[in-house]
């Protein structure tokens, strides 16, 4: 009888440590080999670059990339709050671009997570110009940090990240030649926008903005332009002295239409740009890549004509 009694308090006590070793396995999840990280990113654009750093040691999920809204109107959903709680590295863009998400980070509350703000890291104060991705050196800075975060987060393959970093410069590389080379050869050509989204990258080729600062911030912002910055941008356009206008296609208004029937009358050259990565599958550099060809093959044209 008291055999029986020490076997079954035997099998008791192997029962509690394994119990106890099951429920501590799920609070306590060791970094191996075989566990991706899981990355959520505000937008495509930025998801892009951090996917492609991460290769086949990540898991990335980007919340913005419908061709066919708004980024600036995005509203999260409790997938978003779910996905933003599970992850461990989390990119945003700041300036009130995805305030929505900075909401979720500060609700989840989730320990030892990452956070990357865009906005924190180049160090723009708040109500300045987002669009932080047209902007070639803030595109290196984030990819550097992105780089250094994911060595923190997972020191093992530190070794494997340096080689996707290297590969990725290589290849924001062509960009920026070709930026260089539309900044030597147009450099001070007028050109004009629908939207403050190409004011980074006009300042990075070297080409004169000219369009109201008041009207592409408000067609940003959402908001309606004063009738004094509309006469002046139809004028601009009028004058024959604008080579080039870029059309934000994401936030196209009847206002922003107008602009570009206008363009086109007077034989200004249209070039579309869009905010989130389109399509959705492709790398940034490609897709910005395809961009900054058609800026230069306009300019192009124009120098011919």
């Amino acid at each position: 009888m008291i055999r029986k009694k020490i076997v079954l308090i035997i099998i008791i006590v192997s029962a509690i440590i394994v119990s106890a070793g099951i429920i501590g396995s799920q609070f306590i999840k060791p970094q191996s080999s075989s566990t991706k990280l899981q990355i959520v990113a505000g937008e495509n654009f930025w998801g892009s670059l951090v996917s492609q750093l991460g290769g086949t040691k990540v898991q990335v999920l980007s919340i913005v990339s419908d061709p066919n809204a708004d980024p600036h109107e995005y509203e999260s959903n409790a997938a978003d709050a779910q996905a933003i709680a599970n992850a461990n590295f989390i990119i945003v863009n700041g300036i009130g671009y995805d305030d929505w998400a900075l909401h979720l980070i500060a609700a989840s509350n989730t320990p030892n997570q990452t956070v990357l703000n865009v906005q924190n890291l180049v160090g723009v104060p708040s109500g300045s110009n987002p669009h932080l991705w047209y902007s070639p050196s803030y595109v290196n800075e984030t990819v550097h940090q992105m780089y250094l975060d994911l060595v923190s987060l997972d020191p093992t393959n530190a070794a494997y990240y340096h080689q996707q970093y290297v590969n990725l410069n290589a290849s924001l590389g062509v960009n920026n030649k070709r930026i260089n080379e539309i900044k030597q050869q147009f450099n001070g050509t007028e050109v004009a926008s629908t939207e403050s989204i190409f004011v980074f990258l006009a300042n990075a080729t070297g080409l004169d903005l000219v369009s109201p600062p008041e009207f592409m911030k408000a067609v940003a912002e959402g908001t309606d332009p004063s009738p004094q910055s509309i006469i002046q941008f139809q004028n601009q356009l009028e004058s024959g002295n604008v080579s080039v206008l870029i059309f934000n296609e994401q936030t196209i208004s009847p206002l922003t239409q107008e602009m570009k029937v206008t363009a086109t009358q007077y034989h200004v050259t249209v070039v579309g740009v869009t905010e989130t990565i389109q399509p959705p599958d492709r790398s940034f550099q490609d897709w910005m890549g395809a961009e900054i060809l058609a800026l230069q093959n306009a300019l192009n044209s124009k120098g011919l004509g």
